[in-house]
């Protein structure tokens, strides 16, 4: 394991972080930010609770994974893809390092800096709005977990995209509703019986429920459900950078 390699990569990505700071972490936390102010603060205090929870605090787990999830993609797919664009990424290629030490050093910076700014906007909450964490514990581990495999598909997306269209398209297109349709901000067992089902073909709704369990002890969909969706797609992701790095599909002219 080639482990110069890997810090080289890993600390060029967190360097990069830093010099785009308004940008990769104060702008999501202020984002964040107004739907507490809004939906926790304001509307939150004149609605009823939700399993026993306040609304202001009910929301915080789904507020969280709406951010992470989307910054988790955006931070590894721009991180892969700008190599591919400058045409550096051919300099990464043929160095003396493995896919596999590549991929550690993108993927755990971009993850890195998910867990960061997971964990500020979970302290920006406590400004606005009351809450409290049953399983400290599991609630960290389910922060990393979701954090990495999202990470492992932004890595995915940036190989896959051709031009900055396609970097955008997917986040904004299909993981930013799916995360809203998922129980960010209400129970589904809230909805029709028919929705209800509808609604669990989508897998946001497994993160959401999974990472609200940690903080009250209370999901929609059972927390062994949940993990096992995730680590399910955790290695469909592994073994999709397995067949790129393979086949060479995108990389290779």
């Amino acid at each position: 394991m080639n482990i110069y390699a890997i810090k080289a990569i890993y600390l060029f990505e967190m360097a990069r972080t830093f010099r785009t700071l308004l940008q990769s972490i104060v702008s999501p936390v202020l984002s964040t930010t107004l739907y507490f102010v809004v939906f926790g603060a304001a509307i939150g205090s004149r609605m009823g609770e939700i399993d026993g929870i306040s609304y202001g605090a009910f929301i915080i787990p789904g507020l969280i994974m709406l951010s992470l999830l989307n910054e988790s993609i955006s931070n590894a797919s721009f991180g892969i893809y700008m190599p591919k664009f400058t045409g550096t990424i051919y300099e990464i290629l043929s160095a003396p390092i493995s896919y596999v030490e590549i991929l550690i050093g993108y993927v755990g910076a971009a993850a890195t800096k998910s867990v960061i700014l997971g964990l500020l906007i979970l302290l920006t909450a406590h400004l606005f709005v009351d809450y409290q964490i049953v399983h400290p514990f599991y609630m960290f581990g389910f922060l990393v977990l979701t954090a990495l495999t999202f990470s492992l598909f932004g890595f995915i997306l940036g190989l896959w995209a051709d031009n900055f269209e396609k970097l955008q398209i997917v986040p904004m297109m299909i993981v930013t509703p799916l995360t809203f349709l998922g129980g960010s901000f209400y129970s589904i067992n809230m909805l029709p019986p028919l929705w209800q089902k509808i609604t669990l073909f989508n897998p946001v709704v497994y993160l959401i429920s999974g990472f609200r369990w940690s903080f009250y002890g209370v999901s929609d969909v059972s927390i062994g459900i949940s993990l096992g969706m995730t680590l399910g797609f955790m290695l469909l992701c592994l073994g999709t950078i397995w067949w790129i790095f393979k086949t060479g599909y995108k990389l290779k002219a």
